[in-house]
């Protein structure tokens, strides 16, 4: 075994791969004997950042559960929804996860809520933020039977501990009385701390008819819809609007 392959495989043991990777890619081609010293280190080390930066992403996207793929660059600022593209393009920076600010989203059933919420979601992890992706009626689900079982203080810190937490279909079914406090309790801890999202079909002015108790209500829309970023959707569902599209596409080739 020569020196070269020695190297390679201590790297390996100090799991550091990347840097094993780029060591050996190096020592196989012609680049090799073109770097000086300092120049073959850094190149070591940036691909070894590189290639553990990656990873934790790939980690944090898996750990935010999201329900199906969406990248910022994939939003279609198209449609006539009513979306401010130069609000979202300031939200993609993600300073207001580092301001511990929240962001609502509402607007009828098929603008594309979801897949804007996961495209900021997305964009968080880009930026090394630990993100929880959860339908308001699975959360909630959960957090009952945590109450049963004995582990809802767990779960209570595990979400706390989330840098964004993002709760879509807020309003799909109306709040019992452990719902409406277990969400009361959430946003009380995260207020000022961490940041939240919320996502409803039903319009902010109606979230009291939701949540069902009027002081709980209160005090929920207090700790979160006066201070949030709002974006408020409109228009026909994207997808009957891209059918249309595509037909008309259809039609064009005929």
């Amino acid at each position: 075994m020569n020196s070269n392959q020695a190297t390679v495989q201590k790297l390996e043991a100090m799991r550091l791969h990347g840097m094993a990777r780029a060591f050996k890619s190096t020592m196989t081609t012609a680049t090799g004997s073109s770097f000086t010293t300092d120049e073959l280190i850094s190149h070591l080390v940036d691909t070894e950042w590189d290639d553990r930066n990656n990873r934790k992403i790939a980690r944090l996207i898996k750990a935010a559960r999201f329900r199906f793929p969406a990248c910022f660059e994939q939003i279609d600022f198209s449609l006539p929804r009513d979306l401010d593209k130069n609000q979202l393009l300031r939200l993609s920076d993600c300073g207001w996860i580092e301001r511990h600010e929240n962001i609502l989203i509402s607007g009828p059933t098929g603008v594309g809520k979801s897949f804007i919420v996961q495209a900021l979601g997305h964009q968080s992890c880009l930026y090394g933020h630990k993100t929880g992706y959860y339908p308001c009626s699975r959360l909630f689900k959960q957090l009952k039977l945590a109450r049963a079982d004995g582990s809802y203080l767990k779960e209570m810190t595990r979400l706390a501990k989330l840098e964004l937490l993002i709760i879509d279909d807020l309003g799909l079914e109306a709040f019992d009385t452990p719902g409406r406090l277990s969400l009361l309790e959430i946003l009380e801890e995260r207020i000022g701390r961490k940041s939240t999202i919320v996502v409803s079909q039903v319009p902010v002015g109606s979230w009291h008819e939701v949540i069902g108790d009027p002081t709980i209500a209160d005090a929920i829309c207090d700790r979160i819809v006066h201070s949030a970023h709002r974006i408020e959707l409109a228009g026909e569902s994207a997808r009957k609007l891209y059918a249309q599209r595509q037909k008309d596409a259809e039609k064009d080739l005929q």
